[in-house]
């Protein structure tokens, strides 16, 4: 009887936990389990503990089920929340949000995705990312470039660390040499609104400025962040420290005007990302200050990704000047 008990348990238990498991229902007649985490250009992202995330055409999808709150968008305009979905006749689904069901045909839902919320237990993110270059001809050059990005998200806390070297030789005389760290604490006042303190450090072995320390304080606003990718724009107050090739040092203030964007495309295919910070110093010597990238990673499956990237860092002042433009093609690792 100990042993019949003990059975029905673990097969209930089971159940249970196989209920709790978002279902998807084939054109087919296949019926797979898992967690729905997007549906977006038509395609339907779900990650399941036997073949990590898997992505599936809306027309090969007969109905679907989620025990999970769901944001559904319908148009650009019409967006509703579902506490669950529930199957339909087939190229169907119904939202559950109150006593009024309300069955939609799935190639009329523009995206589907699970709401952030405001307070997360712990969210852990980031990138690895290397490329290289080498040509052997009448001109030999080098050209190596090693990005690693990482963000840390609890509670109403956010923390971002990003590092990038760059080297670079042409016929073995060193063309490039930089080496560029920065740490960013966010404390999230509302849903939207935060308070940023950052800290950067950049080193360059050849262009005229060597080197720059900045520490910057302000607010920030996110305009979004989910499964599609995210937005948020920054204003901060500066002190910076610059050290030239001449010699001359110089330390002053600066406002920053900082941007951080990334949006997913064709079901998490490709993510297009720009970033970057733009500086008025508030001295004369100094004209402005520009640090930004931008690119385009493919993904190779659900760790590993092609990068292509575009960097322009450039200073103007009196002392010298940083015109430094790159374009990259690498391979990394995303988590």
């Amino acid at each position: 009887m100990r042993v019949f008990t003990v059975c029905a348990f673990i097969v209930g238990f089971s159940f249970s936990l196989s209920a709790q498991a978002d279902t998807v229902w084939l054109k087919n007649g296949d019926r797979l389990t898992g967690r729905i985490v997007l549906l977006d250009s038509g395609k339907l992202l779900l990650d399941t503990d036997y073949a990590n995330t898997i992505t599936l055409n809306i027309n090969k999808i007969a109905t679907l089920e989620s025990e999970q709150p769901l944001l559904v968008k319908l148009d650009k305009f019409t967006s509703e929340s579902s506490k669950s979905l529930r199957p339909a006749p087939e190229g169907n689904v119904t939202l559950i949000n109150g006593d009024t069901p309300k069955t939609i045909a799935l190639t009329d839902i523009e995206q589907l995705m699970t709401p952030k919320p405001i307070i997360e237990d712990l969210r852990w993110k980031g990138s690895i990312s290397f490329s290289a270059d080498y040509k052997k001809k009448e001109n030999n050059s080098e050209d190596y470039g090693l990005d690693v990005s990482t963000e840390l998200r609890h509670g109403l806390w956010r923390h971002a660390l990003d590092t990038e070297y760059d080297y670079e030789t042409k016929n073995s005389a060193t063309k490039t040499e930089h080496f560029e760290a920065s740490y960013a604490l966010d404390r999230f006042i509302t849903e939207q609104w935060f308070w940023k303190n950052k800290i950067k450090y950049i080193n360059d072995h050849i262009e005229d400025l060597r080197k720059q320390h900045t520490y910057g304080t302000g607010p920030g606003y996110q305009f979004w962040d989910n499964e599609l990718g995210a937005f948020a724009l920054t204003g901060l107050f500066n002190h910076n420290k610059f050290e030239f090739a001449s010699g001359d040092k110089k330390s002053f203030n600066s406002g920053t005007a900082s941007w951080d964007y990334n949006r997913y495309i064709g079901g998490k295919v490709f993510e297009v990302y720009t970033k970057g910070d733009f500086g008025m110093p508030f001295i004369s010597d100094i004209e402005y200050v520009l640090e930004s990238e931008a690119g385009l990673r493919y993904k190779l499956n659900s760790w590993a990704a092609l990068t292509l990237k575009a960097e322009w860092n450039k200073v103007s002042s009196q002392y010298g000047d940083l015109n430094d433009r790159r374009y990259l093609f690498g391979v990394g690792v995303g988590w």
